[in-house]
């Protein structure tokens, strides 16, 4: 019994018992499959896609995780943020500190936490890492 049934229970009406419940399938979130999807995610999110470069070590499986788990940890520390901290950070790498406004500066350096922060979480249960990265690029 669900909590629908169970704390609206329908009147029966003339001695006769009301339909059964039918719940309408759950909506699909347009996030992307859940974790425990076994397809990789390959569905850009927000204007932007997650890769895991130079890691042959998973199957495709392992690799979608650890590229989700990535994604969701950088959303989680920026928010809508994360492609106009990537271009801050990518403009802080090539451009001195005087071009830069504070707010460029402090944007470029939540981009370096949060990538930290999500690298450690997309990493996770993959192994031996040393020469793999994720990249973040921005999609048409």
């Amino acid at each position: 019994m669900t909590q629908v049934e169970l704390f609206h229970q329908p009147a029966i009406v003339d001695g006769a018992l009301p339909e059964p419940f039918e719940e309408a399938p759950p909506a699909r979130q347009k996030a992307g499959p859940a974790l425990s999807s076994a397809e990789p995610d390959t569905e850009p999110h927000a204007g932007y896609e997650v890769l895991l470069a130079d890691y042959a070590h998973a199957t495709d499986e392992a690799i979608g995780l650890a590229q989700r788990r990535f994604q969701r940890e950088l959303e989680r520390q920026l928010g809508s943020e994360v492609l106009p901290a990537l271009r801050a950070f990518q403009n802080a790498s090539e451009s001195s500190e005087n071009e830069l406004s504070k707010a460029d500066i402090a944007l470029a350096r939540r981009w370096a936490k949060a990538y930290d922060t999500a690298r450690t979480a997309g990493f996770r249960d993959l192994g031996d890492t040393d020469e793999a990265f994720f990249e973040v690029r921005a999609t048409a």
